[in-house]
């Protein structure tokens, strides 16, 4: 009877070629965070300028493999590498151009995601929003971190961060400037005033502020906000709360969803489902077990009908 394979843990890393992936792990290397005596298993699926050289790769237990061609990432592939080298643990250097969900679907059942880190290159992350933006932002879906490097100040950094925390709001977001030093200050410019009585949310900026009451929750608890949102009513029939929101585009057509806050309101029952409604409603705070993390929760002082929003969908 053959037991259960113990479970590995997988070190995902991916980005475009040259976006720092190699170099982010040989930093790694050298900060001494793998030599602790257990076999890693370094799978490489794509080479670029920076490469791992032998010294490195025998240092830290490294066996390196690689995989040239997106059809050859295969169950049946790394099951046959899991065998030979029987690893403590692994790190995959994945191909910006492939779809991460294929290598979350393919990999063995006993090889758990442990940590995703994806590189960007900031100096071409405009170029590539506009031209390939499913293709980039994808690269987000699994990364606990988002390292951007090559950053200068000229460039809208609290915009890059908006496009990954659309993606993922798990994410860890950080700026490698090109002087190697790290811009943890990256803070949006708000549309509105947040200083105000009521912090008012005209209609296009509704995607701007959805995103800052997570990332900056402490600033908006206990104020009070007013936006027009549409209605979504709960599934299960209570009647003491609602969610308002709007429809927003993350990255493509076929990525629009409806995103809002859950709202604390007594008269739900009269409202109807996908009506829109002008909320003015004060800002809590409520403790989230899937993000690990406290987030944001409304307490409705007014719900009124209004018009619908000019345009449906807003934008991150």
């Amino acid at each position: 009877m053959f037991g259960k394979k113990k479970e590995i843990p997988v070190y995902f890393f991916t980005g475009f070629l040259e976006s720092g992936k190699t170099s982010f792990i040989k930093e790694t290397l050298k900060e001494g965070q793998f030599q602790d005596g257990l076999k890693t298993l370094l799978i490489v699926c794509e080479e670029g300028i920076e490469e791992f050289t032998e010294e490195e790769l025998k240092e830290n237990l490294f066996t390196m493999k690689v995989i040239d061609e997106e059809e050859d990432f295969t169950y049946g592939a790394l099951m046959s590498f899991d065998d030979e080298i029987k690893p403590d643990r692994v790190v995959i250097e994945y191909n910006g151009t492939w779809d991460p969900d294929n290598a979350m679907e393919l990999m063995p059942e006993h090889w758990v995601l442990a940590e995703g880190i994806a590189t960007v290159d900031a100096s071409s992350y405009d170029s590539y929003l506009n031209n390939m933006k499913q293709m980039m932002t994808r690269q987000f879906t699994y990364a606990d971190l988002v390292a951007f490097n090559r950053c200068s100040d000229d460039l809208d950094l609290p915009y890059y961060k908006r496009t990954v925390r659309a993606i993922n709001r798990r994410s860890q977001v950080i700026f490698e400037m090109k002087d190697g030093t790290i811009n943890n200050d990256v803070k949006e410019e708000l549309p509105y005033d947040i200083n105000a009585d009521i912090i008012t949310i005209e209609d296009d900026d509704y995607g701007i502020w959805y995103l800052d009451t997570f990332d900056n929750l402490d600033s908006y608890a206990g104020k009070a906000v007013r936006f027009k949102g549409m209605v979504r009513k709960p599934r299960n029939g209570k009647n003491d709360f609602f969610v308002p929101g709007r429809m927003v585009m993350t990255c493509c057509a076929a990525d629009i969803q409806f995103v809002g806050l859950p709202c604390s309101y007594k008269d739900v029952k009269k409202l109807t489902d996908k009506q829109y409604v002008m909320v003015t409603a004060r800002v809590g705070k409520v403790y989230n077990r899937q993000y690990g993390q406290d987030t944001p929760v409304l307490y409705a002082e007014s719900v009124e009908p209004c018009e619908p929003a000019a345009e449906e969908v807003v934008y991150f």
